[in-house]
């Protein structure tokens, strides 16, 4: 079985990681690459980036480079939908017919819940986009978000750093007041784009657009919030509630039949995996995340979860499962609980705050993701 290899990836728009294990459970090597995401690199240059990773990952683990995977999970950013995926993989197998036996194409949401939970849950990505799937324990699925940044993306890094821009530009057009003031902001949006006036930042929107720069933004704003800058303090807040507003459209679709109740009635209630850069702003969020949770009294409890572990792990678990091999998934290990969701504790102002927890879902307080 040492002799065997597993792979996975986890695809994002920006970047992307994989990993390599043997058929005894044991990672190789874990190594980062470019964005996945066929829609933003077109279909061929994804496939070249796959083959390219998977390559630089078995020279780094010393493996031949002849080495054919026994199974290889792609966990990617826009493998939304069966056609896509289907595209996807008869591309590598006929362009790359010795890089894989087999592939387990899937969305980066469904590789993340795969890394932390063995029967299911919900994942909420805030990344430089944001997506939310929820997965039940019969394998159905429920779904909001994932459209990108023309359609969608709320509560994400360009998402904040958008409504930044469109706040100062609507404040100085005297379209929109806003009870904070926007001059340290405006100083952190002409620092980031270089710029002097809002006329100088059209070309970053229209002509020189790059979605991750724009994005980027979003972690000098969270530095002004903890600074104590209200407007910053406020577009976090306004993001935490987006991503509650995901946890609310997925609810009803949360199995709730006797033989899947472990989904909801477990310790800490149900799971939400939580996946970007968005979510290391989590003291910034909560507020906002947790009034809108309170505004919907069919929400009792969820455990908040941060992957400690790539979802390029949960993506190699899920090729291994395609091909039936008995390979070792651990799961407690792979992640850690930041904070738990308790309607009548959070009334009661009386969560507390509790330090790093793993293996459970349990906890009643929240620690601050690092």
């Amino acid at each position: 079985m040492s002799d065997i290899i597993f792979g996975g990836i986890e695809g994002g728009a920006t970047h992307s990681k994989i990993a390599l294990y043997n058929g005894l459970g044991s990672k190789l090597v874990e190594c980062a690459g470019p964005g996945t995401n066929h829609y933003l690199t077109g279909m061929v240059e994804c496939q070249k980036r796959i083959f390219n990773m998977v390559q630089l990952a078995k020279r780094t683990a010393k493996l031949p480079e002849d080495t054919t995977l026994a199974a290889l999970g792609l966990s990617l950013s826009g493998c939304e939908d069966d056609l896509g995926n289907a595209q996807l993989r008869d591309g590598l197998q006929e362009a790359y017919p010795n890089l894989s036996k087999v592939y387990h194409v899937c969305s980066d949401t469904v590789g993340a819940v795969a890394t932390a939970l063995e029967h299911g849950g919900l994942v909420i990505i805030a990344g430089t986009g944001s997506n939310t799937l929820l997965l039940n324990p019969d394998g159905s699925e429920g779904r909001c978000g994932g459209w990108g940044y023309m359609l969608g993306d709320e509560g994400s890094g360009y998402w904040i750093s958008h409504k930044a821009i469109k706040t100062c530009f609507d404040k100085d057009d005297g379209l929109v007041d806003t009870p904070y003031s926007t001059d340290l902001v405006w100083q952190l949006i002409k620092d980031h784009f270089s710029i002097t006036d809002r006329f100088g930042l059209l070309q970053h929107c229209y002509t020189n657009f790059e979605k991750s720069f724009f994005a980027s933004l979003c972690k000098k704003l969270s530095l002004a919030a903890s600074q104590g800058d209200g407007l910053s303090k406020w577009l976090f807040q306004q993001a935490g509630r987006d991503l509650a507003r995901f946890v609310v459209a997925v609810w009803p679709q949360v199995q709730k039949q006797p033989v899947f109740q472990k989904l909801l009635e477990q310790p800490g209630g149900l799971p939400v995996v939580c996946v970007g850069s968005v979510w290391l702003s989590w003291e910034h969020l909560q507020p906002g995340f947790v009034a809108e949770l309170a505004a919907h009294s069919e929400i009792r409890e969820l455990t908040l979860l941060q992957l400690r572990s790539s979802a390029a792990v949960g993506a190699t678990y899920l090729a291994a499962r395609m091909v039936h091999a008995d390979f070792p998934a651990d799961y407690a290990s792979n992640y850690q609980v930041f904070f738990n969701y308790h309607k009548e504790k959070q009334a009661n102002g009386v969560a507390k705050m509790n330090g790093d927890t793993n293996g459970t879902h349990a906890t009643n307080g929240h620690a601050k993701v690092q």
